[in-house]
């Protein structure tokens, strides 16, 4: 029998080369697969950006993604991650399209320029202050803005996006550093009168204007915190709540009738030099004369009155805000001490 001409194992390996550059072909394209991938992806720009924030926000996070390939955004959207709207353990932590809507338009780009989103915030929101306020309504009700519709500033239709900054790390308008600033950049007058030389210490960081002012509004007057301007004062100057036996008919009132709370240029913050605050109510009557004299008829004889000059009712009614001493019964000695 002849010998066959290639031995058995060459034989076979022949007939396998086949199969062989088959797989090897195989593992090539797998290989190159990723690159091709990745051109693919690089070509189709933005459409595979992946969530950063919130679940979806990829829609918006494309574009918006502070520093994008071909934007850079003037107001960065991303530390928005770093506030309570951010939170993902959060179950009711809104999403993009929560608070903007879904915005088709705007990721299609109709038109020659990008239509604004569904609901626009900022400067671009004043146009519709009452869509915008109802987007955020929608979640802040209740509690310190039940009474925003009859506030001073929903009034005015200003949105809330005014004062707040949605997408900032810090909020100017609930940090005490800033807020200050930000609630003279429309109040001109305010911003005069708590640099005056009495006054709360406003300036020195230790007050700022939400202490005693919700500016979303308030059952009270002026927008204060409590129910009423004594209310709010007492919560710092309890000394002067009373009950009192003798008590100051203005001071039950309200404080600011004598007080500028802001700044004066009187001190103890009153509106003007006494006695001519105190005569704005109490005629001289009890003091006759130019000047408030003492309980003496010669104090109002010529040439004595240079006596009483300059006098403040203070000088003798010390306990202005009220007292309770029994000495204190008759009119003429009234809120001494």
């Amino acid at each position: 029998m002849n010998a066959p001409l290639f031995p058995m194992g060459l034989r076979q390996a022949w007939f396998a080369l086949p199969r062989f550059l088959a797989c090897a072909l195989a593992v090539a394209a797998l290989v190159q697969a990723p690159a091709v991938t990745a051109a693919a992806s690089s070509k189709s720009g933005k459409s595979e950006a992946k969530d950063i924030l919130r679940t979806g926000d990829a829609r918006c996070t494309r574009c918006h993604n502070d520093v994008s390939d071909d934007e850079i955004e003037a107001y960065p959207v991303l530390p928005i991650g770093r506030t309570k709207h951010g939170t993902v353990a959060d179950s009711r932590t809104p999403t993009c399209v929560a608070c903007h809507g879904e915005s088709e338009t705007h990721l299609k780009q109709v038109g020659t320029e990008r239509p604004l989103p569904e609901r626009p915030y900022g400067k671009k929101a004043v146009a519709d202050p009452k869509a915008h306020n109802k987007t955020c309504l929608g979640c802040h009700e209740g509690d310190k803005l039940m009474h925003w519709a009859s506030g001073t500033h929903s009034r005015r239709d200003m949105v809330c996006s005014n004062c707040h900054q949605i997408h900032a790390a810090s909020d100017r308008a609930t940090t005490r550093a800033t807020v200050v600033a930000m609630c003279i950049s429309c109040h001109a007058e305010k911003r005069a009168q708590i640099n005056r030389p009495y006054r709360h210490p406003i300036v020195e960081g230790t007050m700022v204007c939400i202490d005693c002012h919700n500016p979303h509004g308030s059952a009270g007057p002026k927008m204060m915190v409590k129910d009423s301007v004594n209310d709010t004062c007492y919560t710092c100057h309890m000394d002067y709540r009373g009950p009192f036996l003798w008590s100051h008919p203005a001071v039950r009132q309200d404080c600011s009738l004598c007080h500028n709370p802001h700044g004066s240029t009187v001190a103890g913050l009153l509106k003007l030099r006494p006695p001519f605050l105190c005569q704005q109510c109490h005629e001289p009557a009890n003091h006759r004369g130019n000047f408030p004299g003492l309980n003496n008829a010669k104090t109002n004889a010529p040439g004595s009155s240079a006596l009483t000059q300059a006098r403040g009712c203070l000088n003798c009614h010390t306990n202005i805000h009220g007292g309770s001493h029994p000495a204190n019964a008759p009119n003429s000695t009234r809120f001494r001490r």
